[in-house]
């Protein structure tokens, strides 16, 4: 669906059901998140947690800032957030690891 606002550009109207779904699954990895959270996965505990968080980071920006019906241009700045994101992660865990090695 779309809508016509004064200047002529269109907006997509996100029907109610989207919101809900985006709930829903919200509230479902909020309690994978906590079961998960119990469970001993050893040195995978970080990462099923930060999969998660991802997950519903995606969810909450594809539907909620309507990233799913943006134009090209806007979801390549998204892309680009994350792909900045991943970037910083890594070059963390890079600082990280070798700090461990040195026994700093």
């Amino acid at each position: 669906m779309s809508a016509q606002n004064g200047s002529g550009e269109t907006h997509h109207i996100v029907p109610v059901k989207a919101y809900l779904g985006v709930f829903a699954f919200l509230m479902v990895m909020t309690v994978v998140t906590v079961v998960v959270s119990w469970v001993d996965l050893g040195i995978f505990n970080t990462l099923v947690a930060m999969l998660i968080a991802v997950a519903k980071a995606i969810a909450v920006v594809m539907i909620f800032m309507h990233v799913r019906w943006a134009n090209k241009l806007a979801r390549l700045f998204v892309a680009g957030g994350f792909f900045w994101l991943l970037l910083l992660f890594v070059l963390v865990m890079m600082d990280y690891f070798q700090r461990a090695t040195l026994g700093f």
